[in-house]
C-alpha cells in the first residue's frame, strides 16, 4: 500500500531553505535523489501486460539506498543470497550500542566512529571464541537512529551459537545451544577494544575519555532463534531498514511534520512528535551514511574469503540441504488483473511519455525498477 505522505513531500514544502541547514555535499546530494524519486525528471518506461493487454506508465526509481521507496528488491536479493549460507546450528541477536557521549564525534567523523565499532564488536566476539579455540562467525548491521530519529548508532549483529574447530568441524559455544557469552564481560571488552581503536584515528581528549569509562556500555543478547529460517525472515526486517519509514509519516504540510514514533523509555508505547520541516530534515540527514561506506558486514566463516569454499565444505558436513531455486524479483505482475507478467514496450526521458500513449494508460508513480 503507497503511503500517503512522503520524506520527498517534506523536501518539495523546504524547497530552497535545505541550503541553510548545514548539509553536505553528499547529504544534499542524496537528498537530491530522495526527491525526485519516480517522478519525471528521472524519465520511465511504458509497459503492458501480456495478458489483458493494460498499458501503464511508471517513473524510475532512485536507487538511493537511503531512499524510502527503494529498498524492496535490494532485500529480497539480500535475504536469498543468506539462505544459501545457512547452518543448522543455534543463532544468537547481539546489539551493540554506542554511548551518547560519541554522538559530536559520528556527526564530525562518521566514517571513523562507524568503521571502529564494526572492528570492535567483531575483535570482542572474536577474543571470546579464541578461548574456546573456535573460528566464529557473524553478519553485522549498522543503524544510526533512534525511533524520534535522533542519532542513536548501534550495530544488530546475528551470530551463530558456536564455532568452526582447527580440524573445521563445527563445535557449539555450549552443547545445549542457549547461551553464547556473559553480557556484562562483553560490554567490558567491547568498551575497551572501541576506545582504545578510535583512538588511534581521533584524538580523543582526556575528559571525554573518563566520561566513556566511567558509564556502562550496553550489549543486548536475546535469546536464540527458534530455526535458522527464523533467521532469515529476521534479517529481512532489518539489513534494508533506514531511518523513517514513509508510513509513520501522519501528515506533512506547512506547519510542518508529525510522525508515530515508540518511546521505549515509556515501555513502547506509541506516541506522535510534530517537527519543523528543517529539524526534520536535519535529522534525516543525520543517518545518510558517507559515500560508499559499507553497512552490512560479514566475519569469520561468514566472511566473503571463507564463502567461496570453506562454508560450503562446512554445510556438507552438517548435511545442509540449500534452496535451489532462485525468486524471480524481476517479476512484475499486472495490476489490472492480477495474473499477467508486465513486459516493458518503450522507454522515456524526463520529457515525459509519448503523447500516443497519454489518455489511454495507467499511471503507476510506485513502480519497482
Amino acid at each position: 500500500m503507497q503511503a500517503k505522505f512522503e520524506v520527498a513531500h517534506v523536501l518539495e514544502q523546504l524547497g530552497t531553505h535545505i541550503e541553510h541547514l548545514g548539509l553536505n555535499s553528499w547529504q544534499l546530494r542524496t537528498l537530491s535523489a530522495i526527491r525526485v524519486c519516480r517522478t519525471a525528471a528521472l524519465g520511465g518506461h511504458i509497459d503492458a501486460c501480456d495478458s489483458c493487454g493494460k498499458i501503464s506508465i511508471s517513473y524510475n526509481s532512485c536507487r538511493n539506498r537511503h531512499c524510502p521507496k527503494c529498498q524492496g528488491k535490494n532485500k529480497q536479493d539480500w535475504i536469498h543470497a543468506r539462505t544459501q549460507e545457512l547452518l543448522p546450528v543455534p543463532y544468537f541477536h547481539l546489539v551493540f550500542t554506542l554511548p551518547h557521549e560519541l554522538n559530536k564525534l559520528a556527526i564530525s567523523n562518521p566514517r571513523e566512529v562507524y568503521d571502529t565499532l564494526f572492528s570492535a564488536c567483531w575483535k570482542t566476539l572474536a577474543a571470546f571464541g579464541k578461548d574456546k579455540q573456535l573460528q566464529q562467525g557473524m553478519i553485522a548491521v549498522l543503524h544510526t537512529w533512534g525511533q524520534n530519529l535522533s542519532l542513536h548508532p548501534h550495530l544488530h549483529c546475528i551470530v551463530p551459537g558456536g564455532g568452526v574447530t582447527e580440524n573445521k568441524q563445527w563445535q557449539n559455544i555450549r552443547a545445549d545451544g542457549k547461551f553464547l557469552f556473559s553480557v556484562k564481560a562483553l560490554s567490558k571488552m567491547f568498551r575497551a577494544k572501541y576506545v582504545a581503536e578510535l583512538s588511534t584515528k581521533i584524538k580523543i581528549d582526556k575528559c571525554l575519555r573518563n566520561k566513556l569509562f566511567e558509564k556502562q556500555w550496553v550489549v543486548y543478547a536475546k535469546k536464540p532463534f527458534g530455526n535458522p529460517h527464523a533467521v532469515v525472515e529476521y534479517l529481512g526486517r532489518y539489513t534494508h531498514k533506514i531511518a523513517i519509514s514513509n508510513h509513520r509519516l501522519l501528515s506533512v504540510d506547512t506547519k510542518g511534520v508529525v510522525f508515530s514514533y515508540k518511546d521505549y523509555k515509556a515501555g513502547g508505547i506509541k506516541k506522535t512528535m510534530l517537527l519543523q520541516h528543517g529539524e526534520f530534515i536535519r535529522r534525516f540527514a543525520l543517518h545518510i551514511l558517507p559515500k560508499r561506506f559499507v553497512k552490512i558486514r560479514h566475519y569469520g566463516f561468514l566472511s566473503s574469503t571463507w564463502k567461496r569454499k570453506k562454508l560450503k565444505q562446512l554445510q556438507e558436513s552438517l548435511h545442509v540441504k540449500l534452496p535451489t531455486e532462485k525468486p524471480n524479483n524481476n517479476f512484475r505482475s499486472c495490476r489490472c488483473c492480477k495474473v499477467g507478467r508486465l513486459v516493458t514496450i518503450e522507454l522515456f526521458d524526463k520529457r515525459g511519455p509519448p503523447s500516443e500513449y497519454l489518455g489511454v494508460s495507467q499511471i503507476l508513480v510506485p513502480c519497482k525498477n
